[in-house]
């Protein structure tokens, strides 16, 4: 069940099966081997097949669009109608969604047929996709592995052949760090590319919705369907709506890439510096210029990102309180004992510990020494960026310091946990566009990623770019054993 969405979409296209017998097909696949790697949270069967049916009839009818019966997941931070929508946590563990995400709407228009929800660390919280209520996601290339977080149980489906394609969230490389993790293609697209209306919310101004995929190519057919303007989101962005596909055959030859001096310092282990230096080789064999760019702000994302996430969380998260939905205290004396108690049963320990630095930097007398400068350093950042992109088209570099490290290896040690984000963070402090695609295997026979990092809106020509590197590789058609 290795299939692309575009062979997918072809065979379709094609007769050579029906949405149905696709779909029992992939539904059979997540039954046998969720079990042992907890990807999902929720199987709709019966959504799906009647999803699959509908497809099938409306490709009868000559009304079917480039995915049209194609199957595919969505992370569990999307609202989706009449379906658990838990977020990873306790305190959403009851939550029917009572209405559709507008990135579930599009979807559900484009005809693609969603097979369940993927499991995720709670409220999109982690890097290693251990923190969820629903109990931690195994990585397919080896089950003692975190499939790195917090979109691993959509990385991991898609990895494992459970998927073709699905949903993620990338707020500080959710979407990135998971995908290099298990060896598949995923982009954070520009922030307010995609509407966050009923993407449930973790960092406001950092959450953005993107595909996780096989391929590059992939990844631009499902994000012609998320991308798009959307009046209920006021971050949303109103611009035309683009071809994602429109640069895949673009040369290489032409491009300048710049490698930032500051991603292969002190930090980046061995294994993974040579998977990058081969995957540079690669581009420049495709005809692309290799230059050295600085980021000289890039150690201060991680203090600015772990200020400015959890203030917004804080604010955010504040909204659950057991009083209209989710988790409520089963006992309490009055109202600010049930608050207190649904809060405290209802969250888990790194989102307590978000929470509480968030209240911390925004109370007052703290407010102006760090949220106001992890602002002001956000903006030096982006800055940073910008200077950058005058001497290359993109940046290219690792996504993280590491393979995937072992199942409770940081689970004990909060830092060394966020320091496996050091490479991701700036791009959406920055609100960059940036993606990771499978470049080949650690010592260890973990899957590795290399990232690359664009100008604002530049997904399309990212995308291209990323193609012509699959298209000369084969590291994306490799699968785990199962």
């Amino acid at each position: 069940m290795n299939y692309t969405l575009k062979q997918l979409s072809d065979a379709l296209a094609a007769g050579q099966m029906s949405s149905r017998e696709l779909t029992r097909d992939y539904l059979a696949r997540i039954d046998a081997l969720n079990p042992q790697l907890n990807a999902f949270i929720t199987v709709d069967h019966d959504g799906a097949l009647a999803a699959a049916d509908a497809a099938d009839a409306a490709r009868a009818a000559g009304q079917a669009g480039a995915l049209t019966g194609v199957p595919f997941a969505h992370k569990d931070v999307f609202v989706t109608e009449g379906l658990l929508t838990t977020c990873g946590s306790k305190m959403l563990g009851n939550f029917v969604g009572p209405y559709d995400a507008h990135v579930v709407s599009q979807c559900r228009q484009a005809g693609l047929v969603m097979l369940g929800k993927t499991n995720m660390d709670e409220f999109a919280m982690g890097s290693s996709n251990e923190n969820s209520a629903f109990g931690a996601v195994k990585n397919p290339w080896d089950v003692k592995a975190i499939p790195g977080g917090s979109s691993g149980g959509s990385a991991a489906a898609v990895a494992a052949g459970l998927v073709p394609a699905a949903t993620g969230t990338d707020t500080g490389g959710s979407i990135r760090q998971p995908a290099s993790h298990c060896g598949i293609t995923g982009i954070k697209p520009t922030y307010g590319t995609v509407s966050r209306y009923g993407m449930v919310a973790y960092a406001s101004s950092l959450d953005q919705g993107g595909p996780m995929a096989r391929t590059a190519e992939d990844c631009a057919l499902l994000l012609n369907v998320m991308a798009g303007f959307d009046a209920r989101d006021s971050t949303c962005l109103d611009r035309a709506k683009e071809d994602y596909t429109r640069s895949l055959n673009h040369p290489v030859a032409g491009l300048t890439i710049g490698l930032p001096k500051e991603f292969f310092a002190a930090g980046l282990s061995a294994d993974v510096a040579r998977v990058i230096d081969a995957a540079v080789a690669q581009f420049k064999a495709l005809g692309a210029k290799i230059v050295e760019v600085s980021l000289p702000k890039t150690e201060l994302s991680i203090p600015a990102y772990y200020v400015i996430a959890p203030a917004e969380a804080s604010s955010n998260l504040s909204r659950y309180d057991g009083a209209r939905y989710g988790h409520r205290a089963a006992q309490y004396k009055d109202l600010t004992d049930m608050y207190e108690r649904s809060r405290a049963e209802g969250f888990g320990a790194e989102v307590k510990r978000r929470i509480l630095v968030g209240t911390y930097v925004l109370s007052h007398g703290y407010y102006d020494a760090y949220y106001i400068q992890a602002q002001k350093i956000r903006r030096l950042i982006a800055e940073d960026f910008q200077a950058a992109f005058q001497q290359c088209d993109f940046i290219l570099g690792p996504v993280a310091p590491t393979a995937a490290f072992n199942l409770g290896e940081k689970s004990d040690d909060p830092v060394q946990m966020y320091l496996s984000d050091i490479y991701t963070l700036a791009v959406n402090l920055a609100g960059l566009p940036g993606m990771s695609l499978p470049a080949g295997f650690a010592d260890n026979g973990r899957p590795v990623g290399v990232q690359l990092i664009g100008n604002y809106f530049s997904e399309a020509a990212m995308l291209g770019a990323a193609h012509q590197f699959q298209l000369a590789t084969d590291w994306h058609a490799r699968t785990p054993a199962l």
